[in-house]
């Protein structure tokens, strides 16, 4: 169980660290003035939102597909 919330959790930041990076490429030049600009408007919830239902629909794609290749398997 611990392994698969491992796998799981790494997925999960490299999402994570792929969407920031290609939503705000500026973080990687200015990282204090996009942080500056998150602690003005107060929206340090959006990222792990959004990352989470991209998450979601992977999930559901990967279960898919270790569904589908299930199917293949038997026959």
């Amino acid at each position: 169980m611990i392994k698969i919330l491992k796998k799981e959790l790494i997925i999960y930041t490299a999402l994570l660290t792929l969407l920031v990076v290609l939503m705000h490429p500026d973080l990687l030049s200015h990282p204090t003035a996009r942080l500056g600009l998150m602690q003005e408007k107060g929206n340090y919830i959006h990222p792990l939102l959004y990352t989470f239902f991209v998450y979601l629909i992977l999930y559901f794609l990967r279960f898919v597909v270790r569904y589908i290749v299930k199917l293949v398997r038997k026959k």
